[in-house]
């Protein structure tokens, strides 16, 4: 178990804040939730209530498929787009896909290797571009997930205005949809912007994201 906790600290860690944020992303949502609705004249609702409905639901969706854009988009641009001195950038000059004996794919795979690289040809192909595929096909179920509970939730302040609601396809081209979207998208944006070039000229001592602390901030060497 020590072996196993030390080997996947990295992971244990961000899963173990993610369950503690989102616990009490639902505690704080579901009193703001209920404070609005009795000031409204309405009845609060339990906590169950409330993380099992569509104001939670689209809340959360909405969070998730920026960041899972984020990292598709860092993963997939990182191939062809460079920043000089950056460490999470590949050296200038070195953009593309790469060759095989470079991707260590087929004949020039090692003992080690995943059996879809040592394999090569379609296998290797679809492996290559499976981490990609798979933070994109999670971007876009988070993206759907947050439609579907974002109208939800925007169809019943509708109601309770007694105003009509609106269809998923009406939704999709709605400012509440693309406001929800954009603010989350813009600050994920900022973020990855801000951690490429701020690394370029700051370190972090021991961390693999920075240089070494004495490194030349034109070399984009890795800590």
């Amino acid at each position: 178990m020590r072996r196993f906790l030390r080997d996947n600290g990295l992971t244990l860690f961000f899963l173990l804040i993610m369950a503690v944020a989102l616990a009490g992303q639902a505690v704080a949502g579901v009193l703001d939730y209920n404070d609005r609705a009795v000031s409204q004249g309405g009845h609060p609702v339990s906590l169950g209530r409330y993380v099992t409905g569509s104001q939670f639901a689209v809340d959360v969706a909405e969070n998730w498929q920026s960041e899972y854009l984020q990292f598709l988009l860092f993963v997939t641009v990182t191939v062809w787009l460079v920043q000089r001195g950056s460490p999470e950038s590949k050296p200038v000059g070195s953009q593309g896909a790469e060759s095989d004996a470079d991707q260590q794919i087929g004949v020039h795979a090692l003992p080690g290797s995943p059996a879809p690289a040592r394999a090569g040809g379609l296998p290797a192909l679809l492996y290559g571009y499976s981490l990609g595929l798979t933070m994109g096909v999670i971007f876009l179920l988070s993206w759907l997930a947050q439609s579907i509970a974002g109208r939800a939730a925007f169809n019943s302040e509708r109601l309770a205005d007694h105003r009509d609601t609106l269809l998923w396809t009406q939704y999709l081209v709605s400012p509440d949809f693309w406001n929800r979207t954009l603010q989350n998208w813009q600050s994920e944006f900022l973020a990855v912007a801000s951690m490429v070039v701020l690394s370029v000229y700051l370190r972090q001592r021991g961390s693999p994201e920075s240089k070494p602390v004495g490194a030349p901030h034109a070399t984009g060497i890795e800590g």
